[in-house]
């Protein structure tokens, strides 16, 4: 059943494509998807109309869905029998239809990416990250391979699309050598040779009580600089995601001006590096949607970041890992490297999951005191045991795969329980 309903909405969104010839800019990558789709977003719908996915609707069901501007009907037959009305009705009449569509577009397995570019005709691909220990290595031979297969988005492209990539991540960079001169690339991130780049980057902290901290760095490309502030965002993840969309910004004939004020409406969504109110005074790094060793490693360099800005520095920085999914052969190798961050950063810390112990185990190699390492199977122990330790004034980061489930933890010492439904990732 899943097979048919797959092949019917990948025909009526090719035939909807067809008809109202949306331009289409697409997003892969192991790290930092949503959040670049999200700053995309931001920024064009200064000027279009522009969609994109919402949810987890990366895939081969959730791309049509979103070409389509449907939700998914679940297991009701009712429910998709009223959104193939709605199809109908959008071939048939199709008003208002978007300029723009922002497709994040997922690879968990091998040829998800080659399913999704044969009927989506994208004009620009954007490439985010990938890293040493990407994730979906489980269903790969090796990074080789799923290398590959994020490349298949730039590489579909038409003769006049551009693919936009991550400089300073090494095996997107191999993917942009790999392209043929006559596409055309536009590279971005810290590093020198980046075509848009990014430099100056600081986190402000005015009053942190207040909720007043933000982002503040410097936007060149080819010599026209505009300074950026992003308002209550965190992390370097955040500047690559905006030099991303300014750099789809450009290829649709905006300025920097026009670009720099979109950006300055992006706010994080839940689970992705956002920061809460504990309980006892403490504070949270939300970061639970997920996790892979690259993503990890700069939400440790987050909050050592925000620890060095912050006026009270006799806080504790508490750590909460859970197990990084879907490394395959390198799952000891990822996790023992963030291990050995951690015992750099690290007060206290807690692992949750049997994968995330070689972290703990690692950390104590390094010369971690074992009274500071606290080991849980399930996060509802980590949580519970976690409020007991806690203490005022503490920086709590909380980061793990997103079927650890550790926004049970965020909820167990967040300040206000209540907004959980709005400010956790569900």
């Amino acid at each position: 059943m899943k097979h048919i309903l797959q092949y019917i909405l990948k025909i009526a969104a090719k035939i909807v494509l067809w008809r109202q010839k949306p331009t289409i800019v697409a997003v892969t990558g192991s790290v930092g998807k949503t959040g670049t789709k999200e700053a995309i977003y931001r920024v064009l719908r200064k000027r279009f109309r522009v969609r994109r996915n919402r949810k987890n609707y990366n895939n081969e069901l959730g791309v049509p869905l979103t070409i389509l501007g449907l939700e998914t009907g679940g297991r009701s037959i009712f429910a998709w029998f009223k959104n193939f009305l709605k199809i109908l009705s959008l071939v048939i009449r199709g008003k208002n239809y978007p300029d723009v569509l922002v497709l994040e577009m997922g690879v968990d397995r091998p040829g998800d990416m080659k399913y999704l570019v044969n009927f989506v005709p994208v004009t620009v691909g954007v490439i985010t990250a990938i890293g040493q220990f990407p994730a979906h290595l489980e269903f790969f031979p090796e990074k080789g391979k799923l290398i590959e297969e994020k490349a298949h988005l730039v590489k579909s492209l038409k003769k006049d699309g551009l693919a936009i990539l991550n400089y300073d991540d090494l095996s997107v960079r191999i993917i942009g050598d790999e392209l043929p001169d006559s596409l055309e690339k536009t590279y971005y991130g810290f590093g020198k040779g980046a075509d848009l780049r990014v430099s100056n980057f600081d986190l402000n902290i005015s009053r942190l009580e207040k909720g007043d901290f933000s982002l503040n760095f410097k936007l060149d490309s080819r010599g026209s600089i505009i300074p950026v502030r992003m308002e209550k965002a965190l992390g370097k993840q955040q500047a690559f995601a905006a030099a991303a969309a300014a750099s789809v910004g450009l290829y649709f004939g905006m300025n920097l001006v026009e670009i720099a004020a979109g950006l300055k409406k992006f706010h994080s969504l839940p689970g992705r590096t956002k920061l809460l109110r504990g309980v006892k005074g403490t504070w949270i790094i939300d970061d639970t949607y997920n996790a892979s060793p690259s993503s990890t490693l700069l939400a440790l360099e987050t909050l050592e970041q925000v620890s060095s800005k912050v006026e009270e520095k006799t806080f504790r920085k508490v750590i909460v890992l859970g197990d990084m999914l879907e490394l395959g052969k390198d799952t000891e190798a990822g996790h023992r490297q963030v291990g050995e961050k951690v015992a750099e950063v690290a007060d206290l810390l807690f692992t949750v999951g049997d994968r995330s112990r070689f972290i703990s185990d690692q950390a104590k190699r390094q010369g971690m005191s074992d009274d500071n390492v606290f080991e849980f199977s399930q996060a509802e122990e980590a949580g519970l045991a976690l409020q007991k330790k806690i203490k005022n004034g503490d920086m709590v980061l909380i980061k793990g795969s997103r079927s650890m489930h550790l926004e049970k933890v965020v909820k167990e010492i967040m300040a206000f329980p209540r907004k959980a439904d709005k400010l956790l990732v569900r």
